[in-house]
């Protein structure tokens, strides 16, 4: 399985992917306002690379539950001058986490290499030709409603097969739209537009998304439905993001997002040595 994103090239089987997080906003849920000002953001990917990241993704725009959307000018000021400070500076690819065309236009122009779109199932084509055009690796993720109301009454008969079903049909219409394969990742979007037990059936059945040959991605950091299920503070749940990444790494994830790199890194680097060590039925091959 190959990944191409602009002058990127990855080939799976490989170590996961480590896909740092960046947030350039003052409102997300867990960094909020830490790397609001772009020397702050600039210095934090440098440091995600230093602890072992692989792609570094830059937000301009919260997409937490009731977050207030942004205006497209305000975006492009937070986000332009981090990419253009950290393009030609940094070996690794720059993903920009955006719903908007003119936003991911702009950070293509300034260096990045993938668009994270959480908005993938659109009515339009705009984006898809932005990323056609541009080579550019595609994140496609599910996500039921908008991030304004997406929490408030999440329902689906049966939240997997819904997510595939998702999955298939964004693969043709990236398709139709001038997208070549090989550059497009998928997400479940775990968090978004789901309840507790929807997060938890998909990390369930993870492995049923590999039938679609396509890099799957998980985006479980700190996120909400931990505290739901364990409780404690955004920034006390690394622990079950760590074993959320394992399981999901276990069962064929290739690309993990976080905001502990570190941490991540080890977790899933031993995770693989013991997945390669060990046989099916657990004992260690001779």
């Amino acid at each position: 399985m190959r990944l191409r994103a602009r002058q990127f090239d990855f080939t799976f089987p490989r170590p996961a992917l480590i896909m740092g997080i960046v947030n350039v906003t003052p409102d997300s849920f867990s960094d909020g306002g830490q790397f609001f000002d772009p020397d702050a953001a600039v210095k934090h990917a440098f440091d995600l690379c230093e602890q072992g990241a692989d792609v570094i993704d830059i937000g301009g725009e919260s997409t937490r539950p009731r977050a207030t959307p942004v205006s497209e000018a305000e975006e492009l000021r937070r986000v332009i001058p981090v990419i253009e400070q950290l393009a030609g500076k940094m070996e690794l690819p720059i993903s920009i986490d955006t719903v908007k065309p003119a936003v991911a236009r702009a950070a293509i122009k300034a260096g990045a290499s993938i668009v994270n779109d959480i908005a993938a199932n659109r009515a339009d084509e705009e984006m898809w030709r932005v990323v056609a055009e541009s080579g550019a690796g595609y994140v496609a993720m599910h996500m039921q409603g908008a991030p304004p109301t997406m929490q408030e009454n999440p329902h689906y008969t049966d939240v997997v097969a819904e997510v595939n079903e998702f999955f298939e049909k964004s693969l043709n219409r990236l398709a139709g739209a001038g997208v070549n394969p090989e550059q497009i990742i998928l997400d479940v979007g775990i968090g978004f537009g789901k309840s507790l037990e929807h997060n938890l059936e998909l990390l369930r059945h993870w492995s049923s998304f590999r039938k679609w040959d396509r890099p799957l991605l998980l985006g479980v950091s700190r996120k909400s439905f931990i505290n739901q299920w364990l409780g404690g503070k955004a920034t006390e749940r690394l622990p079950a993001s760590l074993a959320c990444a394992c399981w999901a790494v276990q069962s064929g994830a290739q690309i993990i997002r976080t905001h502990d790199v570190a941490a991540t890194r080890q977790a899933v680097r031993m995770t693989e040595t013991l997945i390669s060590h060990v046989g099916h039925l657990g004992h260690t091959k001779s």
